[in-house]
């Protein structure tokens, strides 16, 4: 056999990529070059160890990363040697498997992927029709049934399980959701994971075909993985166990989204043939930082002991901001990066500021306008969640499932059809009662004892209206019909109706042109050999997984939630509100989670190539009042040799007014000439 083409690999990555002989656990610690390993193995298991791509699945969890991967793997063996190989995201993964099995679990070719706002208002109309106040339990009931389905219960399980009535009344929302879905013919996002799960270990001759197809598996951001994905990698692997999975548990930081970092113990447990390999050789910043980071994380209780270490130099001590309050803190970052970026000649995009939480920034970007600094916030709306974007969606979903009644509800009257909430009210009712449908009720002929006869005749026009452009997408689908649609029921015209002004008209019909050119590059990069329902599967993992985009925005200051820079990287980082009740959180605090927040902190850190700077304020305005603040504990575990103290709450001395204010000044001067 061959050695790995890659001379500049170093031992440790050289000896994951070519560990075949049962299961692998590569313990990758912050920047030492973890995609490579994944992307270098996939080669090597097709061009050393005669695997044909096919066989191969490499699981992420965000198509850019998955794109990513793609990319350097075609980059390493070419476009032909590489096709056919199975990259995607777990849920990507889940929806294939669906779309291939959907029959064995009782549903019907076209169905529908209910996102977010479907899942709520069906959620929202359960608990209506239990005479339940929903202003309280619509949040928790959501995020019970999306921990039931991550942790693989199924309804009558979590009856059983029930311990108070409080649990039973979830549990019984539970169960009726699960009924609608079924006659909706839909899923919703948890259900891309939780059904292939269930049909792999119900269905012994799914799972033997399954397990058939991918002879080898690779999972990157192991310690991600929630109890069903963890299931769903046991069940695919199969005795052959023949996988790698990439992961740190000092990076998990997603507990509140069901991720599990004791999954890493559990390979261990339930492959006792596990072999572990340690990557701590980081690429990307200065010993000192990873100085801090290490001693950092060594308070909390590890699985697998590792120490990052760098060839990358010393570098400059951490700096500590100590300022004293919010908006002190605020004009002392931004002025700080301003002069920064004048004296070492650097670009905007160089740096970022990272937060504990999304209401953080508000002030830091007034500052940066005020000082004329570009910035990029991330995880503003999504470009899915434009009413326009939505619309469009939504007929094209019930034209692929005239049986999803949330799509039926959302466009019946998008543009206006005389159709109103009485009336929708009352067709609910029948559809109910008949146990169909809202189209199918539309076209029975006991409906005319519900409506007015003039109503039937105007919902029973739509309902032929949805019949027959779903035969038409049934044999053809393109662009040009979906816009031949549109122009049928006028809806650009509506949008210039209802639109406040022209140029808000012109933005939301450029958002429908970029959703319709969206789907025709999903149409063009599988040759047009997809149906509707493939493509709007497609652009619904797309809106969940993209959810910030990752579009290049230019020579701008990144704002971000540390959560939103896990996987990121900037040669000058500032790490602000630094103080207790902030990071670690309130609600961290009362519920015991410290460990999970020490983690945030510690991605917060190693995201720095360069220089880190992190900040506090001792004193915040809450509620119109002024309060005290106390610096973070992690401060304090932080190595002191290491740090470089400023401030403490006192006055500024007249020379950093001084150096701020030239900052200030020369910033606007280079900004107004450029």
């Amino acid at each position: 056999m061959s050695a790995v083409r890659s001379p500049s690999l170093n031992p440790r990555q050289r000896e994951a990529v070519r560990h075949i002989d049962g299961p692998l656990l590569v313990l990758a610690g912050a920047g030492s070059g973890k995609t490579r390993v994944i992307t270098e193995k996939i080669a090597y298991l097709i061009r050393d160890c005669g695997h044909r791509p096919e066989q191969i699945a490499a699981v992420t969890f965000t198509n850019k990363a998955a794109r990513e991967m793609k990319a350097r793997t075609r980059a390493l063996l070419g476009e032909d040697a590489s096709r056919g190989l199975a990259v995607s995201t777990f849920h990507t993964l889940g929806l294939r498997m669906l779309q291939q099995e959907h029959k064995a679990l009782g549903y019907r070719r076209n169905f529908t992927i209910f996102d977010a706002e479907d899942a709520r208002a069906l959620v929202t109309e359960i608990l209506k029709s239990e005479r339940l106040d929903t202003s309280d339990l619509i949040d928790r009931m959501l995020w019970q049934i999306s921990g039931w389905k991550s942790d693989s219960v199924a309804p009558e399980l979590a009856m059983q399980q029930a311990v108070d009535a409080k649990d039973m009344q979830a549990a019984r929302v539970y169960a009726a959701y699960d009924r609608a879905l079924r006659a909706y013919n839909a899923f919703d996002f948890d259900d891309l994971i939780a059904k292939p799960v269930q049909l792999l270990e119900g269905d012994s001759e799914v799972r033997e075909r399954w397990q058939n197809r991918f002879r080898y598996l690779l999972v990157d951001e192991y310690q991600d993985t929630n109890d069903a994905q963890y299931r769903m990698l046991k069940l695919l692997a199969g005795v052959r166990a023949a996988f790698t999975v990439v992961g740190d548990d000092d990076q998990s930081i997603y507990a509140w989204r069901g991720a599990r970092p004791e999954n890493l113990a559990r390979l261990a447990e339930d492959f006792p043939a596990l072999t572990v390999i340690k990557l701590e050789q980081n690429y990307r910043s200065t010993s000192r930082i990873l100085r801090v980071a290490n001693t950092l994380i060594a308070n909390n209780p590890h699985v697998f002991e590792k120490r990052l270490w760098s060839e990358m130099g010393e570098g400059d001590e951490v700096r500590v901001f100590a300022c004293k309050d919010a908006q002190h803190e605020v004009e002392r970052v931004v002025t700080d990066l301003v002069h920064t970026k004048l004296q070492k000649g650097l670009s905007f995009r160089d740096f970022a500021i990272l937060y504990r939480s999304n209401h953080q920034s508000r002030f830091f970007e007034k500052a940066l306008r005020e000082h004329h600094v570009p910035y990029h916030l991330s995880g503003g709306m999504s470009f899915f969640d434009r009413g326009e974007v939505r619309d469009v969606i939504a007929y094209l979903r019930l034209l692929v499932n005239p049986d999803d009644d949330s799509a039926f509800l959302r466009i019946v009257n998008v543009p206006r059809r005389e159709i109103g909430t009485a009336t929708l009210e009352k067709l609910s009712e029948y559809a109910s009662r008949r146990k169909v449908s809202l189209v199918s009720a539309c076209f029975e002929m006991g409906l005319a004892e519900f409506l007015q006869e003039r109503i039937v005749a105007r919902v029973r026009e739509f309902a032929h209206w949805v019949s027959y452009w779903s035969e038409r997408m049934e044999s053809e689908i393109s662009v040009g019909l979906i816009e031949e649609l549109l122009a049928d029921i006028g809806y650009r015209d509506w949008l210039e109706e209802s639109a406040r002004d022209p140029d808000k008209a012109r933005r939301r019909w450029e958002n429908v042109e970029e959703l319709l050119s969206w789907m025709g590059n999903i149409l063009k990069s599988n040759d047009g050999e997809m149906s509707l329902g493939d493509v709007l599967a497609r652009m619904s993992l797309i809106d969940r997984l993209d959810r910030n985009g990752d579009d290049d925005p230019g020579d701008v200051v990144q704002l971000m939630t540390l959560h939103a820079a896990k996987g990121l990287e900037f040669p000058y980082v500032y790490l602000v509100g630094v103080e207790e009740e902030i990071l670690p959180h309130r609600n961290s605090i009362e519920a015991d989670t410290i460990e999970e927040e020490r983690r945030l902190m510690y991605v917060g850190i190693t995201r720095a190539q360069r220089q880190l700077t992190i900040s506090y304020a001792e004193q915040r305005r809450r509620y119109g009042e002024d309060f005290d603040c106390e610096p973070s504990r992690f401060l304090k575990e932080l190595p002191e040799n290491d740090l470089y103290w400023e401030g403490g709450g006192k006055e500024r001395s007249r020379e950093e007014k001084v150096a701020t204010g030239r900052a200030t000044l020369a910033g606007l001067k280079s900004l107004l000439e450029g």
